[in-house]
């Protein structure tokens, strides 16, 4: 429950620093993007809730307490799901010369030293069976970069639970080729790229 309580309070703050156009842990790393490909998935969320929000209203306009309860859980509802598309936003993946942070709006936190990366690719994937040692992070279904590792890293659930070594990686960037190619850099002992060696300009809310 404690788990919720902070996950939910991440989602929400993640409102604020979205209004306020600044992103979470980003400083003295390049931030990859990666929430412009479910910005219609999550309206389309908010547009149910909505709906329903009306037809409930209409349903119970003769019983006024539960109308009220059950529009104010609706109005939480909404937040929830505008906190899971700006947590998206603020909380992009990171790369460091030290490590990557791979991360999933509020929920995952994902550290990876450079230092274990074994493989890096570009690779689109719009199916995961998720098999042992396997962290699939679809954004839209789909996933566009694949980090294999030499050693494992852990990953530790939302809820708290026991967590598991994991030695492939899968998520999505909106610029997988460049992250692609600054992390390979990185393992290559190349460096990061001048042109993205700088965080780029914090985003604005989008749809």
């Amino acid at each position: 429950m404690l788990a919720l309580v902070r996950h939910e309070l991440r989602l929400l703050a993640s409102i604020g620093l979205w209004v306020a156009r600044r992103r979470h842990g980003v400083a003295g790393g390049v931030a990859f993007p990666y929430a412009r490909g479910q910005g219609a998935t999550m309206l389309g969320f908010g547009f149910v809730v909505v709906i329903e929000s009306v037809m409930m209203g209409v349903l119970l306009r003769d019983h006024s307490a539960v109308r009220w309860a059950w529009f104010a859980a609706d109005v939480y509802t909404l937040l929830l799901v505008l906190g899971m598309h700006a947590a998206s936003v603020v909380r992009p993946h990171v790369l460091t010369p030290d490590e990557l942070l791979v991360r999933r709006a509020a929920h995952v936190d994902l550290r990876i030293p450079v230092a274990a990366v074994a493989r890096v690719r570009r690779e689109l994937r719009t199916t995961h069976a998720g098999a042992e040692g396997e962290l699939n992070l679809a954004v839209g279904a789909q996933t566009t970069v694949t980090v294999e590792l030499a050693e494992p890293v852990v990953h530790a659930p939302l809820l708290g639970r026991r967590g598991r070594d994991v030695r492939v990686v899968r998520f999505h960037a909106d610029d997988a080729a460049g992250l692609v190619a600054d992390l390979n850099g990185l393992v290559g002992l190349g460096g990061l790229t001048p042109a993205r060696s700088a965080p780029s300009p914090s985003p604005g809310p989008t749809a």
